[in-house]
């Protein structure tokens, strides 16, 4: 049975529950322990269990339970439904009305005079970002390749740059740099794509311009114990960074959807290393 979209809207209708929901689209694909959403948002974790429960009734949140973990995942479907119904019963079928100036769909065709910006976020930008904004530029797609950090470092990581060489990446320009220098619309994204779940945890003030989001979460290689370990972890880091971004410039954004094209970014979210480490 479906939820009356007056439900869903009550539920979403509380600043606090409101934050869980946000959080949850910022992390989609990703399925985000409740003890991580509570973290984030400084909650206790039986209020967040209540606000979890309200949505998760309301049919736009789903769980799942991996060992002792409960698991929260916003229901797509359900969103995309509880928008239609808005727009076509309340706006008639008429985005024009109700979303002033989104009627119009970007344009993401990639040309010789316009190539499109993507941005790669973490909260650092000293590693898995970098790695990112290092691989498209050198992928001779016309991209323009840039990265940044909520909380950038005062330089890139030399264990990502090492990786970066041994692989014959060019690291030439790469720096740490602060997302607000990306805020005011001198040059506005097409894509915006976090690579660290703390990024997208982070709520950024509204993007100029109409950027695609995307959400490529990897574990921090960082965060290992030992040197050996922090290597392994981060080759391990640059190839699965290596096969997304072929993915991505493989894309024919010609033929595409800007509605595909985002199923198609956020099914690279999920996509796994696909070479192997030695």
């Amino acid at each position: 049975m479906k939820t009356p979209v007056t439900d869903q809207m009550a539920a979403l209708a509380h600043e606090r529950r409101l934050d869980v929901f946000r959080l949850l689209m910022r992390r989609y694909p990703d399925a985000v322990p409740a003890g991580e959403i509570a973290s984030v948002l400084g909650l206790r974790p039986n209020t967040a269990s209540v606000y979890l429960s309200s949505l998760r009734q309301a049919g736009l949140i789903s769980q799942t339970r991996q060992g002792t973990f409960q698991l929260y995942q916003v229901k797509l479907d359900a969103v995309q439904n509880m928008f239609r119904k808005l727009l076509g019963d309340c706006c008639r079928n008429r985005p024009d009305i109700c979303l002033p100036g989104m009627s119009a769909q970007p344009d993401l065709r990639l040309t010789d005079d316009r190539p499109l910006n993507v941005l790669f976020l973490c909260s650092q930008n000293s590693a898995r970002s970098i790695m990112a904004e290092a691989l498209l530029r050198g992928s001779g797609a016309r991209y323009n390749a840039h990265s940044a950090g909520t909380a950038p470092t005062s330089g890139p990581n030399p264990l990502a740059l090492a990786v970066l060489r041994q692989n014959d990446v060019s690291v030439d320009g790469l720096g740490c740099k602060p997302v607000g220098q990306y805020l005011n619309g001198a040059a506005p994204m097409d894509f915006v794509i976090t690579v660290c779940d703390r990024a997208a945890n982070d709520d950024v003030a509204k993007w100029p311009g109409r950027p695609i989001h995307a959400h490529w979460g990897l574990p921090d290689p960082l965060e290992q114990p030992t040197e050996a370990l922090r290597k392994a972890a981060m080759e391990d880091t640059f190839r699965a960074l290596r096969d997304k971004i072929d993915t991505l410039v493989r894309m024919p954004l010609d033929a595409i959807d800007p509605a595909e094209l985002q199923h198609r970014l956020d099914a690279i979210g999920r996509q796994e290393t696909l070479v192997p480490a030695d």
